[in-house]
């Protein structure tokens, strides 16, 4: 068969690996980390999930990194000294010589998982496995061979979570003409997009994709918040109360907490500068904020097939059980988004504020007109998920690479090892050249620009602090998330230890 670059995306220089035509001898290349199959896998996922969704609209992101990466986790365990699988308990299976057989596991898992996800990409599924030699036709439940591991574990995976509480399928409202990921609960905006009643309440944003058309807002998937999590059995932490965002009178006024809160929020606008501008579209980018710094510690670290198949699970599953919970608390509180309330305390009167993208700061904007950096989220505004799931991610790998691979506290919370040219080009989104911002092509940054971390917890903090830079949170939904975030994350760890370790049933 004729070789194909695997990992050329991984590492550098590119390395060729040829396989049998259908065989079983799936290896990576000597020299480099194992993680050849989630790579495969990756590779093939990511153009296709942000085809669908965008790379901000978190809670499909990360049920779909979840799903893929529980897959990985439960198709390797057999082959483990003690681990057992989350969703099936496959015995003990000897492993033999290298990954091979944890990799062919690992592909036939994945494609079980994507063929639920995502069946309109079947082609793409079935040449993800033909592309390194395997046969997508290949159904066999045989455990003596690894595909009927894969197709065991996937199949377990998928029978756990089509009817998880998120409408996965389409079918929980309506039998016929099923729409995947609907609301079946019967959430209600209190406002709509061309009226702001009640100033305390999510108001949903009018978009345009610049062709004269236009359309609001909906609460993307409300029912995530009744969602089965992984590591807990419901939610149960509940951020203080937002009474800033609730602090208006019963005849309409805006009392100070509520202004205040407000003319934060524009005063941060005001003084952005091209860093915090940056850093505000990479965490928005959940796939290259998280996905990227796990797969930077995984080669740092030197991790083996299965401790990055152990982390990569943990570190979306602290993440999407930490969504859940959010999502609970977003739902309770329906608070306002920041352009709203701006709007609503200033109308047409003009203030100074940014003037978006290329315009700097003005002094005749209306209040009405006020726009945050980054597109508010089509969710309510408390608390911030992004805080949140910045600090379970960070948390969970902290107490993995202390307790589980062993490193001593200051290096598991290590992250400066994370500069350009760590990983392969196509993953370069610390090195900001002049102009390559997002939101102000040919503007910003003005000149050369590194990103960096000395350790997770600045990760952390630079993540939460950067929703007030884009403009998109009042302050307090930061720590409020992060208050949630951060016991998730360590219990995550706790959770899946217990499978690690084969004593969870």
């Amino acid at each position: 068969m004729k070789a194909r670059n695997c990992f050329a995306r991984l590492v550098l220089p590119p390395i060729l690996f040829s396989l049998p035509s259908f065989g079983y001898a799936f290896e990576c290349p000597e020299g480099t980390p194992n993680i050849c199959a989630p790579a495969t896998v990756i590779e093939a996922t990511v153009p296709n999930l942000l085809s669908t969704v965008a790379p901000g609209d978190a809670p499909i992101v990360l049920r779909t990194t979840t799903l893929i990466t529980a897959a990985w986790f439960d198709a390797i365990a057999p082959y483990s000294e003690q681990s057992q699988g989350v969703h099936s308990n496959l015995g003990r299976i000897d492993a033999g010589e290298g990954n091979s057989k944890r990799n062919i596991a690992i592909m036939y898992a994945s494609h079980k998982i994507l063929m639920s996800l995502m069946p309109q990409f079947a082609s793409d599924w079935d040449h993800m496995l033909t592309s390194v030699g395997l046969d997508p036709q290949n159904q066999t439940l045989d455990l003596n061979l690894p595909a009927g591991v894969g197709n065991m574990a996937g199949q377990a995976i998928v029978a756990a979570r089509e009817s998880d509480g998120m409408n996965q399928l389409g079918t929980d409202c309506n039998e016929y003409f099923p729409k995947p990921y609907a609301d079946c609960t019967g959430y209600q905006p209190r406002n709509k997009a061309e009226a702001l009643k009640n100033p305390r309440r999510w108001q949903p944003d009018t978009l345009s994709s610049g062709n004269g058309l236009f359309f609001s807002q909906q609460f993307v998937v409300p029912q995530f918040g009744q969602t089965t999590p992984f590591s807990y059995e419901t939610p149960t932490l509940k951020a203080p109360f937002p009474s800033k965002s609730y602090a208006v009178s019963f005849s309409g006024v805006p009392l100070p907490a509520y202004k205040q809160q407000a003319d934060e929020v524009i005063e941060s606008q005001i003084n952005l500068t091209d860093e915090q501008k940056l850093l505000s579209e990479f965490y928005d980018n959940k796939i290259i904020s998280l996905g990227y710094s796990t797969l930077a510690a995984t080669f740092y670290h030197g991790l083996s097939l299965e401790q990055f198949v152990q982390l990569d699970f943990l570190v979306n599953v602290a993440a999407f059980d930490t969504g859940i919970t959010i999502w609970d608390n977003k739902r309770k509180y329906d608070a306002v988004r920041p352009f709203s309330a701006i709007g609503y305390i200033y109308g047409d009167e003009a203030i100074s504020a940014w003037g978006g993208p290329g315009y700097g700061i003005v002094s005749n904007l209306k209040g009405s007109e006020w726009r945050p950096y980054l597109q508010s989220a089509n969710h309510p505004e408390y608390p911030s998920a992004s805080a949140s799931f910045c600090q379970a991610h960070a948390t969970s790998t902290k107490r993995y690479l202390h307790e589980e691979i062993g490193l001593p506290p200051q290096e598991a919370n290590d992250l400066s090892f994370w500069v350009p040219g760590f990983l392969p080009p196509q993953f370069a989104v610390l090195d900001k050249q002049p102009g390559t911002s997002i939101v102000e092509p040919g503007v910003t940054p003005q000149s050369h620009t590194v990103l960096g971390w000395s350790t997770w917890d600045e990760f952390s903090d630079d993540c939460g602090i950067s929703r007030l830079w884009a403009g998109v949170h009042f302050y307090d939904s930061i720590p409020a998330g992060q208050a949630i975030g951060d016991p998730i994350g360590s219990n995550a760890y706790e959770w899946l230890k217990t499978y690690i370790d084969g004593n969870a049933y």
